[in-house]
């Protein structure tokens, strides 16, 4: 499969994970449903480590690499905590739409810190992903 495949599941699978979460958190502190399930991901993720990557790999990731991704997953574990209480408090439809401006920013840090160059289209899209955002996260007042 192509990058753009496992794209697709990625978001199939984001969208899963909103519905479930906002079962999963209702009646209990939403750190602790966190927690719970980065416990999952972790055993699931050790367990597709230890089938498919071969036993030497690890002994040879370097220091700078290990910064990257030990900061990587403080920014998910942060995520996900804001996200779990975001989903407590409100509609997931609204939360979900919210939350996918991770989008934006990552194609912000990539253009400031990657130095990635976009098109004008591209930054059309980013601009109509932003309104798009505001109109399925709009609450009217009444």
């Amino acid at each position: 499969m192509n990058w753009y495949t496992w794209a697709l599941l990625s978001a199939l699978f984001a969208g899963a994970t909103a519905v479930l979460a906002k079962h999963g958190v209702a009646g209990i502190n939403s750190h602790l449903a966190t927690a719970i399930r980065t416990l999952v991901i972790v055993a699931f993720s050790w367990c597709i480590v230890f089938w498919y990557v071969p036993r030497h790999e690890l002994s040879t990731i370097d220091r700078r690499t290990w910064i990257f991704l030990i900061l990587s997953g403080i920014a998910t574990g942060l995520s996900w905590l804001c996200f779990f209480r975001a989903l407590q408090l409100g509609d997931v439809s609204r939360v979900a739409a919210i939350d996918k401006l991770g989008l934006v920013f990552a194609i912000l840090l990539a253009v400031v810190f990657l130095r990635e160059r976009l098109t004008w289209l591209q930054w059309g899209g980013v601009i109509l992903i932003v309104l798009g955002t505001v109109a399925v996260s709009w609450k009217s007042v009444r």
